[in-house]
């Protein structure tokens, strides 16, 4: 399944955000390749070649290899605080939360695994000040989740020992979703969705304090 395929009732356009529609499909392309191949074995002609376009062309919209990756990983990014902080900031207990967190941001690296393998595993790829850049973001990512870990041990609602610890093996499982989600495997995403919550919730020892 290719990258534009991928996200499928999700949205109507693919990386809609990224205009003009030349650089929408240079976008794509480059996703696919970096999944691909990774992203030092791609080369800009084989992006260009994907997106149906001429290697000069690619270079009116992107100055670099690393410019595209940086904004696909940024968007990608951006994608995931929104989710995590949105169910950290919404309505209901700090269980309802976090496994609201879980589901969508499970699901997510489900529907869009091949951008999300590319989002979640080429990081080292960037350049300093752009990999400084997404290393925020991703911290944000983190004190989402942790807040909503520490509102529930505050709470009586979670029993965990150790919130920092906890939080980095919650968002790794969610991630590790990107490494092996296959479309034609036994379980669609929101079924992925709803059985890592299940189980994040069980990490966290949700509703032991009550027994």
């Amino acid at each position: 399944m290719s990258t534009a395929e991928e996200t499928a009732g999700a949205e109507e356009m693919p990386w809609g955000e990224v205009t003009p529609e030349a650089a929408r499909r240079l976008l794509v392309a480059a996703v696919e390749a970096f999944a691909e191949r990774g992203y030092h074995a791609t080369t800009t002609r084989d992006i260009a070649g994907r997106a149906g376009m001429s290697p000069a062309a690619l270079y009116i919209h992107y100055k670099t290899k690393e410019e595209l990756l940086h904004r696909i990983s940024r968007i990608g990014h951006d994608r995931a605080l929104e989710i995590l902080e949105g169910a950290a900031d919404g309505e209901g207990t700090a269980g309802e939360r976090l496994a609201r967190a879980v589901r969508s941001f499970v699901r997510w690296h489900a529907e869009r695994h091949t951008t999300a393998r590319v989002v979640q595993y080429e990081l080292d790829a960037l350049g300093d000040e752009h990999r400084t850049e997404i290393v925020e973001l991703r911290r944000r990512s983190d004190a989402a989740v942790r807040r909503i870990i520490n509102e529930g041990v505050a709470a009586g609602e979670f029993d965990v020992p150790d919130v920092p610890g906890t939080t980095l093996a919650v968002l790794s499982l969610c991630i590790d979703v990107a490494r092996w989600f296959n479309v034609r495997g036994r379980r669609t995403p929101d079924e992925v969705g709803a059985l890592y919550a299940d189980l994040v919730l069980r990490m966290v020892g949700a509703g032991a304090q009550k027994k």
